[in-house]
């Protein structure tokens, strides 16, 4: 029984002066965050509508709700009939021109070398280059006149006007369109958040305070920051509109509502590292240097308070004071 005794000596002076392990860490109080609970939408910074250049009907829809685009993809093709008739009129009389042009042309080398023989007079060889004239710039100006009706067929492509995600189509194939009627609605990339805070906190929110948002809400565990950049001067509803930017933050739906930490004020607190913490039996311990040994100081455990610099940051409420040396288990 004597020896079982001592051997419990032995063990508990091996716990409580076993030597520093791994890094050590001074605690001081630092100033946090209040943090309230606030709800944020996400929205896009501005929507967009992709519109029609030319009058016809719809015949292709490229995308539907919930594709992402990129600025200049077609999204939509607009058919208009009198275009095609038009430009199988234009082909058939540039054709006839270019069958003049040609032949003046022959007329024109033709007159030019009996002039140099002397067998006619040389009026007729202006006639004949006023007659290449007149063909080769009723050619041209047809040519011109079918590539306006080709621009207006490329016009039949509806192109999406910015990067981003449609979220509605208005109109379905078969659809009669007139030049500027909106085809799809395109919600521009790089959402941001759109925070309703109680006035009650208006006083403590300004442009770039930080914001969290728990990783839970986007399916991870890291916790993402962002910046308050706009606060709308006007209350509505009793409530403070601002926007805020977080990175990450483009996901697939436009009005997905998030729980967002806010800052309502600062005040002092202990935060530290959660891996200093160790539980043993439903208890929070920490590791404390006190001259050459450590001993284990039970702590009560505040609510995980993650900061930029210190993403893993856990609040201790009591058990520690500053000044203290905490050494990694």
């Amino acid at each position: 029984m004597r020896n079982l005794t001592l051997m419990g000596i032995v063990a508990a002076a091996t716990l409580f002066a076993a030597p520093a392990c791994a890094g050590t860490l001074t605690v001081a109080s630092r100033p946090v965050a209040d943090e309230k609970a606030v709800f944020a939408t996400v929205e896009s910074i501005s929507v967009v509508p992709a519109r029609g250049r030319i009058s016809g009907t719809i015949v292709e829809l490229k995308v539907k709700e919930g594709d992402s685009v990129t600025r200049g993809q077609a999204i939509a093709v607009i058919a208009d009939d009198k275009l095609a008739l038009q430009m199988k009129s234009l082909d058939a009389q540039i054709d006839a021109l270019r069958a003049q042009s040609d032949q003046a042309q022959i007329d024109f080398d033709r007159t030019s070398g009996l002039v140099d023989r002397g067998i006619v007079p040389r009026t007729k060889l202006d006639e004949t280059r006023t007659a290449l004239n007149v063909a080769e710039n009723g050619l041209r100006a047809k040519t011109a006149e079918r590539a306006v009706i080709q621009q207006q067929f490329n016009e039949g492509q509806v192109l999406a006007p910015v990067d981003g995600r449609v979220v509605k189509r208005t109109v379905s194939i078969g659809s009669v369109v007139l030049p500027g009627d909106t085809v799809e609605t395109i919600a521009q990339q790089n959402f941001r958040l759109r925070l309703r805070v109680p006035e009650r906190h208006a006083r403590f929110l300004k442009t770039g305070d930080k914001i969290r948002v728990d990783g839970a809400e986007f399916g991870d565990r890291a916790a993402k920051f962002g910046v308050i950049d706009l606060v709308y001067p006007q209350i509505e509803d009793g409530r403070v509109i601002a926007d805020a930017t977080v990175d990450g933050l483009g996901e697939y739906f436009v009005g997905d509502r998030l729980r967002v930490w806010i800052s309502g004020g600062t005040r002092t607190a202990f935060v530290i590292p959660s891996n200093y913490v160790t539980t043993r039996f439903g208890i929070d311990y920490v590791r404390l240097r006190q001259g050459d040994q450590t001993i284990d100081a039970p702590v009560q455990r505040g609510r995980d308070l993650p900061l930029p610099e210190l993403p893993n940051g856990l609040e201790i409420l009591s058990g520690i004071r500053a000044g203290d040396q905490l050494v990694q288990p």
